[in-house]
């Protein structure tokens, strides 16, 4: 059975809590800036500081790409509802996954692991990294492009009103590497990652 670690208002992520589940505070899921000014200035950034994400941020930016806003349906749309998405959160101790019914995070390696999901620079210096991989199994191909873009737009946005920076890309996964680390199989696909951070 897991141990399920609760994490103070900063990502504080010491020896201490190596190797367990972080239980997520629940997201923020009204108020915060203006659809339209959060439009206005979303943009793409690829200079980011070191310093660490809030963990309340955090969990408003993993329910924002793909939380539930209602029982059993995502923020975002899958082709037939299939949820053929998961969504991996790199951190500077670990790499877990996303578990939005149970608003936690599933630890899944040990160590900095950021070099393995991105070669531009600054992934390695921004303290958070999503994975969004695909279940291919689920037959949905190229429609699984579309959802992960709805989930990457959302974190965008979320990221914009916060005061936070965000780059989608997908250069730099190399699907072998990504299956070895998390344990996956070949119907697990990576679609594409996304750095976030303070601005430098």
């Amino acid at each position: 059975m897991r141990t399920l670690v609760t994490v103070s208002a900063v990502l504080m992520l010491s020896a201490a809590v190596f190797a367990q589940d972080i239980s997520l505070p629940a997201p923020q899921k009204t108020g915060g800036t203006p659809l339209l000014d959060a439009i206005s200035a979303r943009q793409s950034t690829r200079d980011f500081s070191d310093k660490e994400v809030a963990l309340q941020d955090l969990s408003d930016l993993l329910w924002s790409a793909y939380g539930f806003n209602r029982e059993d349906k995502r923020v975002i749309p899958t082709p037939r509802n299939s949820q053929e998405i998961s969504v991996y959160v790199f951190l500077k101790n670990g790499v877990y996954l996303y578990d939005a019914k149970s608003n936690v995070l599933i630890h899944k390696a040990a160590g900095d692991q950021r070099k393995s999901v991105g070669a531009q620079d600054y992934v390695y210096t921004a303290p958070v990294n999503f994975l969004y991989m695909a279940d291919e199994s689920k037959g949905m191909g190229t429609a699984s492009n579309v959802a992960v873009g709805c989930a990457a737009q959302d974190v965008y946005l979320v990221a914009a009103s916060k005061g936070l920076g965000a780059v989608v890309r997908t250069g730099g996964l190399d699907p072998e590497t990504l299956r070895k680390l998390l344990k996956l199989t070949k119907r697990d696909v990576p679609i594409a990652g996304q750095t976030i951070g303070h601005k430098k």
